[in-house]
C-alpha cells in the first residue's frame, strides 16, 4: 500500500513538471537576408549568393513610414521594382517605422500601411505574399501604443491578404528582450547596432560581443519565437571631422552566434544576414557565411 501511495507520488509530481515545463517554439530551419536598398536590382554576385547558401526569404524593405511636417506618419523612400527574385525565394515586405511615428496613435495607420503593402504587390506582379515585417525601435515609452498598432496590422493582414497562413513578424532589438513581447508571431532579434554610433568611445557600435553579453540572460525564458539577424555591413562614422569605417571581424561575429546559441539553442534555426549587397558579399570568405548559416 504505501509501496503504491509512492509510485502514485511520484508520477503526479513528474506530471506537474512536465506541465510546469516552458513549451518550445521553433521556426522552421532556414536561410534569409535582408535587402535594404530603394531599387530590387539583382547582379549576378548577389543571385549566385542567394543560391550556394540556399537563402528561401528575402526581407525585402519595401518603403519607410516618417512624419511630415503637419505631424502625419507618410510613406517614404518606396523602392521600385526592376527585377523578381528567383523562383523558390520568398519576398516578406518589410516595412521600418522611425521612432517619432508612434509616440501617439494615428487613426487608420494599420490599415493604410498594410493596403499599401497590397497595392505594391498588386502593382507589381508579386504574388504568394503571406508575410510582412514590421521594424520599429520601440521604448518601454511607446510600446503599449506600438503593440495596439501591431494587433490592427495582424488583423488588418489577415483580413486583406485572405490567407490562413498569413503571419506578421517585427525585429526585436536586445534591450527589448527584457520587455513583455509583442503581440506578432515571431521576432527577428537584431544582433546589431548594438553600441551607440555617437559615442566616439564605442569600440565597434555595430557588433560587440561585449555589448551584447548583458542581455543574454533574457533569452532563454522570452515566449517568442525568435530568428537570429546577423550584420555583414561596414558603417561610416564621423567623429570630430575624421572618418572612421566600421565592419565586424567573421571571428566576432561567430563567437556572438556561438554565445546566443549556447543561451537558446533554437535560434540556430532561421538566420538571416544584413544586408544583400555585392560588396557585403564580398567582405568575408565563403567559409564564413557557411558558418554563419550553420543550423
Amino acid at each position: 500500500m504505501i509501496r503504491l501511495k509512492t509510485i502514485s507520488l511520484l508520477l503526479l509530481t513528474v506530471l506537474l513538471t512536465t506541465g510546469c515545463q516552458k513549451e518550445t517554439q521553433s521556426l522552421p530551419e532556414g536561410n534569409a537576408v535582408y535587402y535594404w536598398r530603394t531599387d530590387l536590382r539583382l547582379d549576378s554576385t548577389e543571385r549566385a549568393f542567394l543560391h550556394t547558401y540556399n537563402i528561401k526569404k528575402v526581407y525585402c524593405r519595401y518603403f519607410d513610414v516618417v512624419m511630415n511636417d503637419n505631424g502625419e506618419p507618410m510613406p517614404n523612400a518606396t523602392i521600385t521594382f526592376s527585377d523578381t527574385l528567383p523562383a523558390g525565394v520568398e519576398i516578406i515586405p518589410t516595412v521600418y517605422i522611425t521612432i517619432d511615428c508612434l509616440q501617439k496613435s494615428h487613426k487608420d495607420l494599420a490599415a493604410k500601411l498594410v493596403k499599401r503593402i497590397l497595392q505594391m504587390n498588386e502593382t507589381n506582379d508579386i504574388s504568394g505574399v503571406r508575410e510582412i515585417q514590421i521594424d520599429h525601435d520601440y521604448t518601454a515609452r511607446n510600446m503599449k501604443i506600438y503593440y495596439q498598432f501591431l494587433k490592427e496590422v495582424r488583423e488588418k493582414w489577415k483580413e486583406g491578404n485572405r490567407r490562413r497562413d498569413a503571419i506578421v513578424s517585427t525585429t526585436i532589438r536586445l534591450h527589448q528582450l527584457s520587455m513583455e513581447a509583442p503581440p506578432v508571431d515571431y521576432g527577428a532579434l537584431m544582433i546589431y547596432n548594438t553600441g551607440d554610433p555617437q559615442k566616439w568611445t564605442e569600440r565597434n557600435p555595430i557588433l560587440d560581443e561585449h555589448d551584447v553579453a548583458p542581455y543574454l540572460r533574457y533569452l532563454d525564458d522570452y515566449p517568442l519565437p525568435l530568428a537570429a539577424a546577423y550584420p555583414v555591413f561596414s558603417w561610416l562614422r564621423i567623429i570630430n571631422n575624421v572618418e572612421i569605417t566600421h565592419t565586424v571581424e567573421a571571428s566576432e561575429i561567430l563567437q556572438v552566434k556561438h554565445m546566443v546559441e549556447h543561451e537558446r539553442q533554437d535560434l540556430s534555426r532561421l538566420i538571416i544576414t544584413y544586408h544583400l549587397d555585392k560588396e557585403n558579399i564580398n567582405r568575408y570568405k565563403p567559409e564564413t557565411y557557411e558558418e554563419i548559416y550553420h543550423h
